[in-house]
C-alpha cells in the first residue's frame, strides 16, 4: 500500500493505528488526518523515540498493510 491511499481511507486505517502504537489517542490520530510527516511526529512525542525510528516504524506499518 502506497502512503496515498492510507490518506484516502485514514477513517478506515485508524483502528490499524491505535493497534500498532496504542499510546495514541483518538485525537492524535484525527489531528494526524492521515499525513505522514504528522504521524511520524506523534509516534515520537508518544513514545519518546528518535524521527528515523519514528519513520522505521511507519514504513513497516505500511509494509505489512
Amino acid at each position: 500500500m502506497n502512503w496515498d491511499r492510507v490518506e484516502g481511507n485514514w477513517k478506515q486505517l485508524t483502528g490499524k493505528a491505535q493497534q500498532q502504537w496504542g499510546k495514541l489517542t483518538n485525537d492524535d490520530l484525527d489531528q494526524v488526518e492521515g499525513r505522514r510527516t504528522e504521524l511520524v511526529g506523534k509516534i515520537q512525542e508518544r513514545y519518546g523515540v528518535a524521527k528515523d525510528e519514528a519513520e522505521k516504524q511507519v514504513d513497516t506499518w505500511l509494509q505489512n498493510m
